[in-house]
């Protein structure tokens, strides 16, 4: 990574994010082409193939996406890109040719490597901006998945016209022919505008390069990134026929509410991007994974009449039915009023209705000069309700997941560089590929879900599961777990160098080794180290949060007041590493809060490993920071 962002960089952010758009146009063109052929029967496809058919170019770039992470890593991103666009013409230019499942199958599994343009396009992007950068710079460069919303809005339309609205129906061969066009010129304008460049580990073996992939973090991000981005790619083609099937709406209309779904989705990735620079990714996806089980839990509950048994009514003294009328029942002397149904309910289509609505009537089963026993029943009572699932309020639900996901793709993602800053292309090349497999199984598991159910909404079922899953396993790993900094292994070495085989000692000591030269500098570490002293004393004497609640707040508002101090100096001094150790400070400011924040419901063994980790973040940022630059602190 670069330790400062130029015009260079903005540069080749502007041609990766181009390039990803319209790869990802490219990659997303089986969702509407797909529906617009079975829709007018030039194949007889149902739900399962149609959700295979979507799948198949998703799953190639997702499988690729390891190994085209580890190219870029290794060779740089320019000719791994351009060859990657070249390639990718060459079967979808094909696909004009198809005239089978299988010939459709087979150039879907070539031009789906457009979707690898994910992971080259991340790594290639890392590589120009520095860390503080890099969560706005990402999120800009994945809001080319907006290039789905452009395929959805715009291919139903030049379907439309290349076909004379389906007179020359042989008219959709050539839509791939000019997406081939698309992607040479792109390859074109990349090879001659853009600048190689490689990151820092370029020179390691694969097998050295791929060692971050046994870390769970990893894994646990794929896992997030399988719903915010490989659910999105899914619901960016499923939207189509489902609104076509649902909602009964032509191609075109179903393709642009499509669009609304998947072009905020993009945009919105880039405020996603700085939202997690600023707030923090975690609390980021808290907000994300909490919204995404709301939402589909709500889209879950299906547009449905239902007709069920209601009250009924039982005669209260034996007697014969003198007469049946539409709103009573006369035995003997008695008159049983009915409940009547209304003429309104049939033309609840033509309202807005947000809520389920329910009608309930009642209905003779008696025939006049029938004898009745007391407690027989007379009539019996009829509940009908009705849920409208009203398009417009669905369509707004829907954008507003997409939306949700798009931040949350950027949060995820914004992890990658702070733990992994040298291995971005392999490890999101490994992230992406669970992600990529997310919009690759989900269609076909809608096919099948839609076929055993007869429900559209079982695919929001299935969200509501995965959504609910990543929020559990998210919630349980930060709450029971201790998370070390990310750079914990920097802390241990800094202190081993500097002698401190002690540093797991009760009480943290001062020495010459920790002088920066600096009175006032030193004066204030001290009072951190006695600080932290302190509150290692309350808690190994068995005490509670409640009991060195001050101390610790008292920590965390001098620590601010101390790395404000520090960054002044370090600025007015012209230090040449001013931002990382500006970012440095930030990160450590974080770790502190979030310590804070668990040991207020944490147990005392709980307490004493995260005493652990307070001991070890304040040497180590002295012994590796501050003493680094300690000339510029004077």
């Amino acid at each position: 990574m670069q330790e400062k962002a130029t015009l260079q960089s903005h540069k080749m952010l502007f041609f990766n994010t181009f390039a990803f758009t319209a790869c990802f146009a490219v990659w997303m063109l089986n969702g509407v082409l797909v529906t617009y052929l079975a829709s007018n029967q030039i194949y007889d496809w149902g739900p399962v193939e149609i959700g295979w058919l979507m799948g198949i170019p998703v799953l190639t770039g997702a499988i690729f996406r390891l190994p085209a992470g580890i190219l870029t890593d290794k060779f740089g991103g320019k000719p791994i890109y351009t060859g990657l666009l070249f390639l990718c013409a060459l079967p979808m230019y094909l696909l004009s040719y198809a005239d089978s499942f299988w010939f459709f199958a087979a150039c879907s599994f070539g031009f789906g490597l457009a979707g690898v343009s994910f992971s080259i396009g991340i790594a290639f992007t890392s590589v120009w901006y520095p860390r503080e950068k890099q969560g706005m710079a990402l999120g800009i460069f994945g809001a080319g998945n907006a290039g789905a919303a452009l395929t959805t809005l715009f291919a139903p339309t030049m379907l439309n016209r290349l076909t004379d609205n389906g007179a020359n129906i042989e008219g959709w061969r050539e839509l791939p022919i000019m997406y081939a066009a698309l992607l040479v010129a792109m390859g074109i304008i990349f090879l001659l505008f853009t600048t190689n460049k490689k990151p820092a580990t370029h020179n390691k073996p694969v097998r050295e390069m791929l060692k971050p992939l046994s870390n769970i973090r990893v894994w646990r991000f794929g896992l997030y990134y399988f719903l915010v981005f490989g659910c999105f790619v899914a619901f960016s083609q499923w939207l189509v026929p489902y609104f076509v099937n649902v909602y009964y709406m032509p191609l075109v209309t179903a393709g642009i509410l499509a669009a609304l779904f998947s072009f905020p989705s993009g945009v919105i990735r880039a405020a996603g991007g700085w939202m997690s620079d600023k707030l923090g990714a975690r609390r980021v996806m808290y907000w994300v994974l909490a919204s995404s089980v709301i939402i589909s839990m709500a889209l879950s509950v299906p547009k449905m009449e239902v007709f069920s048994t209601g009250q009924g009514i039982m005669a209260k003294a034996s007697g014969t039915v003198t007469q049946v009328l539409d709103n009573a029942i006369h035995v003997g002397d008695r008159v049983y009023p009915l409940k009547v149904k209304t003429h309104g309910f049939e033309d609840l289509d033509e309202k807005m209705l947000v809520f389920p609505t329910k009608e309930s009537w009642q209905e003779s089963v008696v025939e006049v000069g029938q004898q009745i026993n007391k407690k027989e029943l007379l009539a019996k009572g009829v509940t009908r309700i009705y849920f409208q699932a009203n398009v417009w309020i669905f369509a707004v639900m829907v954008v507003f997941m997409g939306s949700v996901w798009g931040i949350g793709k950027a949060a995820v993602y914004k992890h990658i560089p702070d733990y992994f800053p040298e291995e971005v292309g392999v490890v999101g090349g490994m992230v992406g590929v669970l992600g990529g497999l997310g919009g690759f199984v989900c269609p076909i598991i809608f096919g099948y879900l839609l076929e055993w159910t007869g429900l559209w909404t079982s695919a929001w079922m299935f969200m509501f599961v995965v959504s609910f899953i990543c929020l559990a396993w998210m919630h349980r790993t930060i709450m029971r777990q201790v998370e070390l900094p990310f750079d914990l292994e920097s802390k241990f070495s800094g202190l081993l160098r500097a002698g401190g085989e002690n540093f797991l000692a009760p009480l943290l000591n001062w020495s010459d080794k920790f002088s920066v030269g600096v009175d006032e500098i030193d004066r204030q570490h001290k009072h951190l180290m006695h600080l932290i002293n302190n509150i290692d004393e309350v808690i190994d004497k068995g005490g509670n949060y409640e009991t060195f609640s001050p101390i610790i707040d008292e920590l965390v508002e001098y620590s601010e007041k101390h790395f404000a101090y520090e960054e002044g100096l370090l600025k007015a001094n012209h230090c040449p590493e001013f931002e990382r150790h500006q970012q440095n400070h930030t990160q450590l400011h974080k770790e502190l809060t979030d310590w804070q924040e668990k040991t207020k419901n944490s147990s005392g063994e709980k307490l004493k490993e995260l005493m652990v980790i307070l001991r070890l973040w304040f040497p180590g940022h002295i012994l590796e920071a501050d003493k680094r630059h300690a000339e510029y602190l004077k």
